[in-house]
Order: C-alpha cells, then structure tokens, then sequence
C-alpha cells in the first residue's frame, strides 16, 4: 500500500465494521474499528479521500416480517459517530450502497474527507460476487484497498469480484490485512520450535481441517473442549453424557494415528469437570475424562490436565490458539480457558510467539484484558481457521495474483 500515490485520489475501502451493538445499536466493542483506523490514517496523511464500505450483520436472513430490511438494526450510520470521533474528523454516510446518491456522494468527496456507504449486505449481489454490483462499487473508486480480513474468506462482490475493475498498481491490502497474513506466516512458515497447536470447541467436524493439517506440521497437538470426548469415546473410554460425535469416531482415530505416525505428541484432557446438567447450579466432580460417571458431562478442562497443558505451552516457542477448553461463558468452567489463557501470555513474556485466532478464544483473552500480553490477536476467526488450514483466501487471491 506504501506504494500507492494517493494524493487527490479516492481510495476505495473494504474494512470490516461488522460491529456488535446493544438493543439500543450502541457498539459495544469498536475493536474492528480502531484496527482500521491506521490504513485510513495513512490515506488521508497522504492526500486522498476514502470511501469505505463494509457489512454488519447479516440483514437479508433477518428481515422484518413483511419481508423488507431491516435498516433501523442494520445500517452502517450505526458507525458513524465512533469513527468520526476515532478519526477527529467529520465522516459522511450515504443511504445507499452503489445508485445515484452513493455515487453523487463518492463524486463530491474532496482529498481528507471520509464517506461511509450502506451495508453491502442490503444488496443480495454482495453475497454472490456479482460484476455488475461490483463494477458499479469499482467506479466510485480510484484505488481499491481490501483491509477487511475478518471477511477475506468469502468470495463477495467487496472482498473479491471489485479487485478485478482495478490494473495492479491501483489495488493493494491494507495495513490490518498485511498484518494478519504476516503473523499466520510465522506460524505457517518456518516457526520456531517447539510448536504447540491448541485446538478447543464443541465439535471436531467443525476442524476437521484445522486438525489435519496442523498434525502435518505441529509438534504438540493439545485437544480439549467438547470435542476432547469424541477422542475419548475413540478409544473406548467412559464419557457419560458428554458430548460426542457418533458419526466421527473412525475420524478422529485415523487423525490420533496420523499424529503418531508423523511424531506429533498429542495431549487429551487427562481429567475433566464433570457436572450432572448444563448449568451453573450442577452438582460437579472432576473424574478421569475416559471414566466421566453416567449421568454426568464434561464441560470444563480438570487440574491434572490444567498442569499437563500448561508444561507444554511454557515449554513452547510458537502457540496458535483456537477455541475454548470449555464452557468458559460459565464461570464454573471457566477455570480451564482461562489458565490457557494466562499461560499463553506467561509464555509470550519468555519469548514465544503466540497467535489467538478464533472467536471465542479471543473472547477469552479480551476478557482477561491479556490481549495485549500475547503476540497477536487475529480479528477474523474464520479467515485464519482457513488460512492455518493452507486455504487461499478469495479477498487474498484477488489482489496478490496479480502482483
């Protein structure tokens, strides 16, 4: 992007405000915000204009009942104010998406100014990669930059199809984008050793992928959440009435024997907590995580397996996290997240590089406010799943291809 020449030019910005908001559409986490404030800092520094352009939501699955949009819960003006205070500078905002006010607006903008559009989501073109939609986006713009990682694993007309309106040397990624493709390269690409995966949630199905691939290159695996017990039931333990994926037992002893095969030490939950209903009021036990008593579920991490997973990631020189080691939204098992999470800092203080990529994993850090004690905190939990899993991203391809 720093060898662009914005000045007089407008830059036409893909940033991903997908914001949460309360009842009352205050954002109650700008995060996605403020990481995109310093590619539209340096636009602007340089004497261009920015238009940017952004999803929140997904309005066409939730429409009102008489089947209209939603635009009191949708719209992007909802960002407006934060940016603007971000920024210290008025923003813009337009009603629409791409027609004549959008393109009237994007027209008058003068270098230093900043215009927001509505909700590429209001267009169902947007999901489908249209060209139409995205020529009609392309020539609002002189520049297109995409900075939007959380959304550069979809093939939309805004992360992908636009880039095509623009020759080479008129597109680019943004800083935030450039930043989240360099720290999964330190993982991906020669990291220092050892290398620890730490992989948590319900469901194996859900990374599969994730495992796969990160048994071809990791050196210690560590499995805990929900999906521990499909491992366990694997080989044959007790798991009550955990959670287990009857349908991917065979699976997750074909990837047990994969790891053996190639070397990779893989760690289980030695122990779990252990509680009669799904509630903060259970009756609860820790017990072996192969010998859970009848009636009972494992939703948390146990303390053997706390001390085993914490002498691995201190002992690590590269981790990558993603997913809970339990039902951390409860505080009763909570307990096993949050030592990993504390863990992973303490081990980035001593010199490890430390990638939390996920939603609920950087959830947990957040929480802890540890955010800034570990290496780097990715803000696309689905476009770095799919770049660990060796995937090009579409928003990715789009631009590089051509370089």
């Amino acid at each position: 992007m720093k060898n662009i020449d914005f000045k007089d030019k407008k830059a036409l910005i893909r940033v991903d405000f997908n914001v949460p908001l309360d009842k009352n559409y205050n954002i109650t986490d700008d995060t996605r915000i403020q990481a995109a404030l310093p590619t539209i800092q340096y636009i602007l520094d340089n004497g261009g204009a920015v238009i940017l352009m952004s999803h929140l939501g997904r309005p066409l699955k939730k429409l009102n009942e008489d089947g209209s949009i939603n635009v009191a819960k949708f719209t992007l003006k909802h960002t407006v104010n934060r940016l603007s205070e971000s920024l210290g500078r008025p923003v813009q905002f337009v009603t629409e998406t791409v027609g004549n006010a959008a393109s009237a607006a994007a027209s008058a903008l003068k270098a230093g100014e900043v215009l927001v559009l509505e909700n590429t989501r209001f267009q169902k073109e947007e999901s489908k990669g249209d060209e139409s939609f995205a020529k009609q986006l392309a020539a609002l713009g002189d520049i297109y930059i995409n900075d939007a990682f959380g959304t550069a694993h979809r093939a939309h007309a805004s992360t992908t199809t636009v880039a095509q309106f623009f020759d080479a040397d008129s597109k680019s990624f943004g800083f935030l984008l450039n930043k989240e493709l360099e720290n999964a390269k330190k993982v991906t690409e020669n990291p220092a050793r050892p290398l620890t995966s730490i992989v948590g949630g319900a469901k194996v199905s859900d990374k599969i992928l994730l495992l796969d691939k990160m048994i071809e290159f990791v050196d210690n695996l560590i499995i805990g959440g929900g999906m521990a017990y499909t491992f366990m039931k694997a080989q044959g333990g007790n798991i009550g009435h955990s959670l287990c994926e009857e349908d991917k037992l065979d699976l997750a002893l074909n990837l047990l024997e994969k790891a053996k095969a190639r070397g990779v030490k893989v760690y289980l939950p030695e122990d779990s907590i252990a509680a009669d209903q799904f509630s903060e009021s259970a009756d609860k036990q820790a017990a072996a995580s192969n010998d859970i008593p009848d009636g009972y579920m494992g939703l948390d991490i146990g303390p053997k397996a706390i001390e085993s997973f914490k002498e691995v990631v201190l002992a690590s020189k590269t981790i990558v996290w993603n997913g809970p080691m339990g039902v951390f939204e409860m505080e009763s098992y909570a307990k096993g997240t949050k030592t990993i999470a504390e863990t992973v800092a303490a081990a980035t203080q001593k010199g490890a590089f430390s990638l939390i990529g996920g939603g609920d994993s950087v959830a947990a850090v957040k929480t802890m406010k540890l955010d800034d004690q570990v290496s780097y905190v990715s803000t696309g939990g689905g476009a770095m799943l799919e770049l660990l899993e060796g995937k090009v991203l579409p928003g990715v391809k789009a631009i590089s291809e051509e370089k």
